[in-house]
């Protein structure tokens, strides 16, 4: 990781800690948080384990064919930023604060924000062509506006029931990649109905 990089994932997590200080309380039903949660914490950890290294390399790859470009080389060890909700926050802490020599290595790049704080930083610091950091995203979208709902009428849902719709992607390391799972909240847990519905549904 270059010292530009550095300084700014450190700004980054900087501006992320005093953003936060007047975060209001979710006041959502424990369990809703907690399957929300779990969901993002099970597709964190499986990203971290099949696809980020297989991703760096291929960034490596480009870093060195590319080379510099306009005098901002681009860092073959970036720093990686995940956004995600409040829950996602929780279960990122949660993953990366393990104490195996993986997880410290993975923590010591990490940046983990709201989206909002995100594009606030990169106002204010662009990095448009992504040659400091890696972008990955992963939330849910627990209110599904009903109006959409008849685009899933494949998943039919039952009384009590609700649409859930986890989005997912990443830039920075060779093409972007995005897609959607849609899951059902029953009140009691998550349960998905269709990964990558994107494929069939365009999601907005």
């Amino acid at each position: 990781m270059t010292d530009a990089t550095r300084a700014w994932l450190d700004g980054l997590r900087d501006h992320a800690v005093a953003a936060r200080r007047d975060t209001r309380y979710d006041e959502r039903p424990a369990a809703m948080i907690a399957a929300e949660r779990a969901v993002l914490a099970a597709h964190l950890a499986l990203w971290l384990d099949t696809e980020l290294p297989g991703l760096l390399v291929e960034r490596a790859a480009d870093s060195a064919a590319v080379g510099p470009s306009g005098g901002a080389e681009m860092d073959a060890e970036p720093a990686l930023v995940l956004t995600t909700t409040a829950a996602g926050l929780a279960a990122a802490a949660d993953l990366l604060g393990r104490e195996d020599p993986l997880m410290r290595e993975w923590r010591e790049r990490f940046a983990c924000v709201t989206e909002i704080e995100y594009r606030r930083f990169c106002m204010q610091h662009p990095d448009h062509d992504y040659r400091l950091h890696v972008a990955h995203w992963s939330w849910m979208k627990t209110r599904v506006p009903p109006q959409r709902w008849p685009a899933f009428a494949r998943w039919p849902l039952r009384e009590g029931e609700a649409y859930w719709l986890h989005r997912t992607g990443t830039a920075g390391a060779g093409q972007e990649r995005r897609s959607s799972h849609l899951w059902k909240w029953n009140g009691t847990h998550a349960v998905i109905l269709k990964p990558f519905i994107d494929e069939e549904f365009p999601i907005r």
